[in-house]
């Protein structure tokens, strides 16, 4: 059973629905085909997710507000051969069939480079939902409810499919509407919250002195460090999770005290050569001696947590100095009125690499004073030597924020006319 914001949705219903897509999708004939789909109705394309996986079939999930064009775009990148577009009538795409058994297809946030599609066969997402209930049993006698979409893999996995093993009744709050969220936090029992940092955020602002969230879980991309204050303190329970497309989740902190702190891992990895705190190394896990890496720089502490430092890609170097742009963004959103913030990297022909920040504001912020304020709290090399405020900071669907995309618009002019300070 599966509650989509106020409506009730039981096993008969999916169970009807999931035959009558089947059958029109002829997915027993077609079992070894890739299905793109992207509907307006969670109930729809969560029917189909369950079709597809009886049936032994591969599904590509898209986000319900993919327009018709990039839908049949990611479809051909992840070689469907179908896409389903709001209609139970199948767009053949590519003719090529697939040798692989039936797969969770999903596409590549692109944070770092293009987007690609990552194959996860079904009996690696069972293994994973098993390990994941098994590990991590907090929320056994909570009610979940995802405030995230159920097209990506944490809402899916992480929220419905992990109820569904527990027996449990996921909630699905398809609405990004935060007194709708507010409400249903209200009348639900021991709520817990899975969601992206942005909603937790707003969520925590709003709520009124005294109250909290029974349980929150963050995921999919560090929290900047004055907005893990305030969801902390507005969580009577506060988890975060770690992972990535190829491996799905691979740690958990079931109690939060740090936005860095990322978690344990998962004992269906194990993982290799671990960095410390003074010689953090590149986070990479292994499964029957397959490696995966991550791209992420961390190490694990001596007891066990593992921790976060930056993307690879993000780092920037200022004469040889490294810079991780989380110090940076945490520094310049504790300043009052700051929002929100982003640094990334330009090409400098003195230092090599330099460090330039975009951020929003509740009120027109003076780029001197907020450079002042940043020199008074890092070292010279970490100060930002060019800033630029917005009216908000551009972020994907997911909540993530992509510096290669963010430097791409900034050089390519979209944000105004840069103004340099010298470091």
């Amino acid at each position: 059973m599966i509650e989509i914001n106020d409506t009730v949705f039981n096993e008969a219903y999916f169970r009807e629905a999931a035959g009558r897509i089947g059958d029109a999708a002829q997915l027993g004939a077609r079992a070894g085909d890739r299905f793109a789909v992207c509907f307006s109705e969670a109930q729809d394309w969560l029917a189909f997710f369950f079709a597809a996986r009886a049936a032994g079939a591969s599904i590509l999930p898209l986000p319900p507000s993919t327009p018709y064009a990039a839908a049949r775009r990611q479809a051909e990148n992840a070689n469907c051969n179908w896409l389903f577009y709001n209609r139970l009538e199948g767009e053949p795409i590519v003719e090529e069939r697939n040798s692989q058994s039936g797969q969770l297809l999903q596409m590549s946030s692109g944070t770092t480079g293009e987007p690609k599609c990552i194959a996860r066969p079904w009996s690696d997402i069972e293994d994973e939902i098993d390990t994941y209930v098994s590990f991590f049993t907090e929320p056994q006698d909570m009610t979940p409810l995802v405030a995230c979409p159920t097209t990506h893999s944490y809402g899916l996995i992480c929220g419905i499919l992990m109820a569904l093993k527990r027996g449990q009744t996921p909630k699905i709050l398809d609405t990004g509407n935060p007194k709708f969220l507010l409400r249903k936090l209200r009348e639900t029992e021991r709520p817990y919250l899975i969601s992206s940092p942005a909603i937790l955020h707003t969520l925590a602002r709003l709520m009124p002195a005294g109250e909290q969230i029974h349980a929150t879980m963050t995921s999919g991309t560090l929290l900047p460090e004055p907005w893990f204050r305030t969801i902390r303190a507005k969580s009577k329970h506060m988890f975060q999770q770690y992972g990535c497309s190829e491996a799905g989740c691979i740690a958990i902190n079931a109690d939060v005290h740090a936005a860095n702190e990322v978690g344990r891992v998962l004992p269906r990895f194990s993982l290799r050569n671990p960095g410390t705190i003074d010689e953090p190394k590149e986070i990479a896990v292994e499964r029957h001696g397959i490696s995966i890496e991550t791209r992420d720089l961390g190490f694990r502490r001596d007891d066990g947590i593992l921790v976060f430092l930056s993307r690879l890609d993000d780092v920037i170097n200022v004469s040889g100095l490294n810079v991780y742009p989380k110090e940076v963004e945490d520094v310049v959103m504790s300043m009052p009125g700051i929002g929100d913030a982003v640094v990334f990297r330009k090409l400098d022909t003195f230092t090599g690499e330099r460090v330039a920040l975009l951020f929003s504001a509740e009120r027109t912020i003076d780029r001197a004073e907020l450079r002042q304020w940043c020199a008074e709290r890092l070292a010279a090399h970490h100060v930002p030597s060019e800033v630029m405020q917005v009216e908000r900071i551009p972020r994907q669907p997911n909540g993530k924020i992509s510096r290669r995309d963010v430097a791409a618009r900034h050089g390519a002019g979209e944000f105004g006319a840069v103004r340099t300070e010298a470091a």
